[in-house]
């Protein structure tokens, strides 16, 4: 008996030295690899940031031996979620600024300005952002009288929700040296009774935005931490960023390579010849963590603020149909440009018109199908005539659930009800390619994947309205929308071959939630919590 304990001592150590080394194992889980098959394994082992296998539990514990040990007891492991579409910095800046997003009347943005006024330090500028004059009674765009009257010294600056329009008081707006009647491509300068208003559409809106006070360094740290860390608890591990500046990707690339910011981002450069400059020679910028490989050009505004352009007028504004920032033949001088190019072409485009436009012009350089993988952004209002467009040039549509659920109340307002049949059409537009990257748009949106989830799949807002969903035929289903989620979005970026899916050789970006959400109840989906966040195997979240 003696003997027969020491034998099996010695087969012990002996298996364990004959095994695999890997850092860390996950087991006991049900694993959604999103791989072509969308299999579903047991166990993954994990070493040097890379998974090394996945399969049964019985395989992966017999081959392996690994020093971290997470038995998932049973619950849902998903590839790390990627937002195809959102504004990283800006949300992290915004997290430092007033927050506006939740008021409902211009009396609550006064008080939320003066409440943030008294628990911050004096600043040079009062800067805040998430009105949406939609939710305020009447609907009708605010003035800045009453930011006149309490703050005649201190310029002020409040950018809507969606980012196109904003109120300056008048300190800002002497400041930026806006004059009555100016005039201006792509943007309008509102007045009444020949006197500035304060509102700010589109492009008048830079006139003011370029003149606060350049960011520090420090600044950039405190922002992109900020955000990170809100980020990876919401199981995000790869974000696209629409529209940065050059300087802003040296400060993200040193955060990153200092290991402080271990968020995976996917850049597009803003549409501006500072950019151009930097980076048309030299071609796009890859690490690790980070890739500069898109150019974000503006097509229109947005619909909120009637700046979408529209083929035809505003249901709710007649001979009013929105406009384009820039002219067609810009548009095309750009595509001239990046066709030749390794960077991808990304075009902010909202209205059916800004989309036929900018579908014409990618057709007419991209010569059918192909891979260069340009986006229209957003996509939301497309004539009926204008779908096939995006599948005829290998187009791709990048498009945000939440839209469609937090537009759904005024929208058909906007656009009429035979207008509404195009938009936020993503079954039909998943059609196209068959696959389409999801984002939120965050900040505009909030950050949560999981109401992009519940966006896509059951069209509702959370308190469970429209009963039968919102245009419930371009709902997306469970797989379709985990898809546009993670590997969709890791293929509209390029990076479909390191991240996006849990397999061989990949990166080892993965999450555990605490319910599975394709096969939770709809109800279920908004409780939803990350109980972890893996990036390149190493944990940067744990509940």
């Amino acid at each position: 008996m003696k003997n027969l304990f020491i034998f099996i001592i010695i087969l012990f150590f002996a298996s364990c030295k004959n095994a695999d080394k890997a850092d860390t194992i996950i087991h006991h889980a049900v694993i959604y690899t999103v791989d072509a098959a969308f299999t579903i394994a047991e166990a993954m082992a994990m070493k040097d940031g890379k998974i090394i296998a996945v399969g049964t539990n019985d395989f992966i514990l017999k081959t392996y031996a690994a020093k971290e040990m997470i038995d998932a007891a049973g619950k849902s492991v998903y590839p790390g979620f990627i937002d195809a579409h959102a504004h990283f910095l800006a949300y992290g800046k915004g997290l430092f600024e007033v927050q506006l997003y939740n008021c409902e009347t211009w009396e609550d943005v006064l008080h939320h300005i003066s409440d943030f006024i008294k628990n911050n330090d004096s600043t040079q500028w009062i800067i805040g952002r998430g009105w949406d004059q939609n939710k305020f009674p009447g609907k009708q765009f605010p003035t800045n009288e009453l930011l006149n009257k309490l703050y005649p010294n201190t310029p002020v600056l409040l950018t809507r929700v969606d980012g196109h329009a904003a109120i300056a008081n008048a300190k800002a707006l002497s400041l930026a040296g806006i004059q009555i009647n100016q005039k201006l491509v792509g943007g309008s300068i509102e007045t009444n009774n020949g006197k500035l208003t304060g509102l700010l559409i589109d492009n008048a809106v830079d006139l003011v935005s370029s003149i606060i006070p350049t960011a520090t360094r420090a600044d950039y740290e405190k922002w992109l931490l900020a955000a990170q860390k809100n980020c990876v608890a919401q199981g995000l591990t790869t974000i696209a960023d629409c529209g940065l500046m050059y300087n802003d990707v040296v400060q993200i690339d040193s955060l990153q390579q200092s290991g402080k910011l271990a968020m995976k981002m996917y850049v597009m450069l803003s549409d501006d010849a500072k950019n151009y400059n930097a980076y048309l020679s030299k071609g796009p910028y890859k690490t690790d963590r980070l890739f500069v490989n898109g150019f974000k050009v503006y097509a229109d505004g947005a619909l909120g603020s009637r700046g979408a352009s529209l083929l035809h007028p505003y249901h709710d504004k007649p001979n009013w149909s929105g406009f384009l920032l820039s002219n067609q033949q810009y548009f095309d001088s750009v595509a001239s440009v990046l066709i030749n190019t390794p960077f991808q072409m990304c075009t902010h485009a909202i209205g059916d018109s800004a989309n036929r436009i900018m579908l014409a012009i990618y057709n007419k350089y991209l010569k059918g199908k192909n891979d260069k993988r340009w986006r229209i952004e957003h996509a939301q209002v497309v004539n009926e005539n204008d779908f096939n467009l995006f599948g005829a040039a290998s187009i791709i549509p990048s498009v945000q659930p939440t839209h469609a659920t937090s537009d759904m109340y005024w929208a058909a307002e906007r656009l009429g009800n035979d207008r509404m049949k195009g938009a936020y059409a993503y079954q039909q537009l998943l059609q196209q390619n068959s696959w389409l990257p999801l984002g939120t748009d965050f900040p505009v949106e909030d950050i949560s994947p999981f109401k992009t989830f519940f966006a896509a799949v059951v069209r509702q807002d959370s308190k469970g309205f429209p009963k039968d969903g919102f245009q419930k035929t371009n709902a997306l289903t469970r797989e379709q929308t985990l898809r546009g989620m993670t590997i969709w979005a890791a293929k509209a970026n390029f990076l479909e071959k390191e991240t996006g899916s849990l397999e061989l050789g990949k990166n080892a970006d993965f999450i555990l939630l605490n319910k599975d959400i394709m096969k939770v109840n709809e109800s279920d989906l908004l409780n939803t919590t990350v109980h972890g966040t893996w990036i390149n195997g190493k944990r940067v979240f744990l509940q």
